[in-house]
């Protein structure tokens, strides 16, 4: 989160961010802990990542029940990589890029690129991103900041992170200019209108 200085009230009880970036989660004692509850069952893992990060930009994102808060996803090897899950209830996106860039021996960097939402609108149901950072100009309405993570109860049923942990909540969301790094992305539904994928050499990416 930004300083406080950073912040604009709204009389209608929503926060506007300039320029908005999710919490950080420190990748020492909190790594541990979680890695401690991953292995008790108190977080679930929906799958394994890959080692690579992938970018993800809107031109606008709008959605219904937002929650935020710390976890961990788990790779292959069983290492632990600390992330902010965002997950939204009901989502849609315009103008929707994702792109990751991989390394092989011989060729060198190819870019694996898609991109819907030009015209109407992708929509996703409970959708969860698990990211390492996340940039734009957000508003909210009814936002909760400093929840319990256990607590949370606007975002889809399954978005609550461990007890003790910071999280916060809103109505709504809205955000400008999108752009995020992840791990990973899943969600109920989601529909692509206008999907196109291209895979070129070199490096290729959202931003």
């Amino acid at each position: 989160m930004e300083h406080a200085s950073d912040n604009r009230e709204l009389g209608d009880g929503r926060v506007r961010w300039r320029r908005f970036a999710v919490l950080t989660v420190p990748a020492v004692g909190v790594t541990a802990a979680l890695g401690i509850a991953l292995a008790q069952g108190a977080l679930a893992a929906s799958f394994a990542v890959s080692g690579q990060q992938f970018k993800v930009s809107a031109a606008s994102l709008t959605g219904e029940g937002f929650v935020q808060y710390g976890s961990v996803d788990v790779n292959a090897r069983e290492e632990l990589i600390p992330v902010a899950v965002t997950a939204i209830k009901e989502a849609k996106l315009h103008s929707l890029c994702q792109s990751v860039v991989t390394s092989l021996p011989v060729i060198g960097d190819v870019s694996l690129n898609l991109t819907a939402g030009q015209k109407t609108p992708v929509e996703a149901t409970n959708l969860f991103v698990d990211a390492t950072q996340l940039s734009g100009n957000a508003a909210f309405t009814n936002i909760e900041i400093g929840r319990d993570a256990s607590t949370l109860d606007k975002g889809p049923a399954d978005a609550q992170g461990m007890q003790d942990l910071f999280a916060q909540q809103a109505d709504t969301v809205a955000i400008t200019d999108l752009k995020q790094t992840a791990w990973a992305t899943n969600a109920g539904t989601f529909k692509l209108s206008g999907l196109k994928m291209t895979v070129d050499k070199g490096k290729k990416e959202c931003f």
